[in-house]
């Protein structure tokens, strides 16, 4: 009788935990936060290739666009910066977060300037501001979200900050692409920008979390120190191992998607089509996904999880070959977009839950803006050749060369997460 109601007790404890953690205040700032990081990487990706295909720019132009999104790769070099240095106002997170949020936001709307037909260069020059902005407000509010956090609440503030990054797809991706039709761009721009002010207010309300005696005592310690312990660990070998791993793990679905939105306009879909149809199957299946994965991981190790999340990844890409060859379908297009995306939110969770685990708690910023620069290189790189790719061989092919592209971060695993081994 004892044990049985101690073991009511401790439920009862469980649950009154798990209560505190969903309904606390932090998860509330994940959301905020996530909407903010995630606002002005679909502003790149979806929103201004979709302007530039409105006004006639070719495929590889569109493609090229994608090297100017270098910061995202780079962002670890600067990193260390953000963690030793601190500006005179909010305190070390808070004011680097706020300055970049308020950058975002004027040079999102500066976009709505530019006719792409005559002033290539110009925005060239602002996409690639854009992206120094948003890859530095990344930086700092991934080392925020780990400072506020928890132990016990790491998990479910992460699945908070994902899911409200995603939900941010609908600014750029949706909302903008169906005003488009009805307004001019100008405005379309600066109704975007607009919704960086969700950002700017969270900055000025929450309250600094970073503790200054932590900070890296020189600027050699903060740069030196991550690297060092990260190859440290198994050898240079192991280390280039999980590297290699990271770059190639989402190579090909980045690649199927680097240019979804022209590939959409190109079979016949008018942009309220794909605003409505395309964007709304995208969210809500890479939620579903990032939520599935969440309880399959409950149950089955890091490892096993790669695994099987990356097959579904890897075959959902096929969804495009058969699209691509019926043309003009709103039912195949909402089908094949749900099942690429869902594959594309199974194999997220599982590769963000494998850098956790390959990150020091002793070095979270730097490291985790390593791995998430290696996670960029192949959208920036590979994305960037698509356009040519796409315009030798066709989208069918296309598409059939992205699954192939999928096999070798397959592969890695065998190396860096066996399936009967979990680290």
């Amino acid at each position: 009788m004892k044990t049985e109601k101690a073991g009511k007790a401790g439920d009862a404890v469980t649950r009154r935990r798990w209560q505190e953690i969903l309904l606390n205040r932090k998860m509330v700032i994940c959301v905020f936060l996530g909407f903010a990081s995630g606002m002005p990487l679909y502003v790149l990706f979806q929103l201004v290739p979709a302007w530039l295909r409105s006004h006639e720019v070719d495929l590889a132009t569109i493609g090229l666009f994608a090297l100017v999104s270098l910061p995202y790769t780079w962002k670890f070099a600067w990193s260390p910066l953000m963690d030793r240095y601190k500006l005179p106002f909010l305190g070390r997170r808070r004011g680097w977060a706020l300055l970049t949020q308020v950058g975002l936001l004027f040079a999102i709307a500066a976009l709505g300037r530019f006719d792409p037909s005559v002033s290539l260069q110009a925005i060239v020059v602002t996409v690639f501001i854009i992206a120094l902005f948003s890859a530095s407000q990344d930086i700092v509010i991934d080392a925020y979200r780990r400072e506020l956090l928890a132990d016990d609440e790491m998990g479910t503030g992460t699945s908070f900050f994902v899911n409200a990054y995603r939900l941010s797809s609908l600014v750029p991706g949706s909302l903008a692409l169906i005003l488009s039709d009805h307004l001019p761009w100008s405005l379309v721009y600066w109704v975007t920008a607009a919704f960086m002010v969700i950002g700017i207010v969270t900055t000025l309300i929450i309250k600094e979390v970073s503790d200054d005696a932590l900070a890296p005592a020189s600027l050699r310690e903060a740069v030196l120190d991550p690297f060092i312990e990260f190859f440290s660990r198994g050898g240079i070998k192991a280390g280039l191992a999980i590297l290699a791993f990271m770059f190639l793990y989402k190579l090909g679905d980045n690649m199927a998607t680097a240019l979804a939105t022209p590939f959409y306009l190109d079979m016949g879909f008018s942009r309220t089509e794909i605003g409505s149809i395309a964007k709304a199957a995208a969210l809500w299946s890479v939620i579903a996904g990032g939520i599935l994965g969440g309880v399959v991981m409950l149950k089955v190790s890091i490892n096993r999880a790669l695994w099987m999340f990356g097959f579904v990844q890897m075959v959902t890409i096929l969804g495009y070959v058969w699209l691509s060859t019926i043309g003009h379908s709103p039912v195949g297009l909402f089908i094949v977009v749900s099942g690429e995306y869902l594959g594309v939110g199974l194999g997220s969770i599982a590769l963000t839950a494998y850098m956790a685990r390959e990150t020091s708690k002793a070095f979270t910023a730097t490291q985790f803006a390593l791995f998430s620069s290696f996670i960029a290189v192949p959208r920036t790189f590979a994305n960037a050749s698509t356009g040519f790719i796409i315009e030798a061989v066709g989208y069918t092919q296309f598409f059939i060369l992205c699954t192939v592209v999928a096999i070798p971060g397959m592969l890695l695993l065998f190396k860096v997460a066996p399936w009967n081994e979990d680290r």
